[in-house]
């Protein structure tokens, strides 16, 4: 949520949301939502969300990180799916869910959608310094169910 620092020298310090806000639809959704939901799932260690653009429109994409004895299948798939729509709803729905071997932080332990957002739609990623675990961005360069 947003919350506002007040210093002792009289000035102010105004936070935004912390979690991006996805725009599929012309509908606002914050990833955190999504992101409560997939990660209460015994199958799942961690996940990121991002839009990718396509046709003028935002499609929702979702990478998870499974537990270590976990493989991902269309039946995970779909539990995935169904959870997001009776939790959230429909339009929550990822159209894409793709496993990934690493979610990337910031080294303040953030994660890092903006970034992953600029490769799937082919911008350039600048604040790789900021990353505790960069290496982790080249996974999701040339995706084959990314292209467009």
């Amino acid at each position: 949520g947003d919350f506002i620092e007040i210093f002792n020298q009289g000035g102010l310090k105004i936070h935004g949301r912390s979690d991006a806000t996805l725009n599929p639809g012309g509908v606002r959704i914050g990833t955190s939502e999504i992101y409560k939901v997939v990660e209460s799932m015994q199958e799942i260690d961690d996940s990121l969300i991002i839009g990718q653009k396509i046709d003028g429109d935002e499609r929702l994409v979702l990478f998870v990180k499974l537990h270590s004895e976990i493989t991902f299948s269309s039946e995970l798939n779909q539990k995935i799916q169904k959870k997001i729509r009776l939790s959230c709803s429909p339009r929550h729905v990822p159209w894409i869910i793709l496993p990934i071997d690493d979610i990337p932080y910031t080294v303040n332990g953030k994660k890092v959608e903006i970034s992953v957002r600029n490769i799937i739609n082919g911008l350039d990623v600048t604040n790789k310094d900021a990353l505790s675990n960069p290496a982790s961005l080249e996974q999701f360069r040339n995706i084959p169910e990314l292209k467009i």
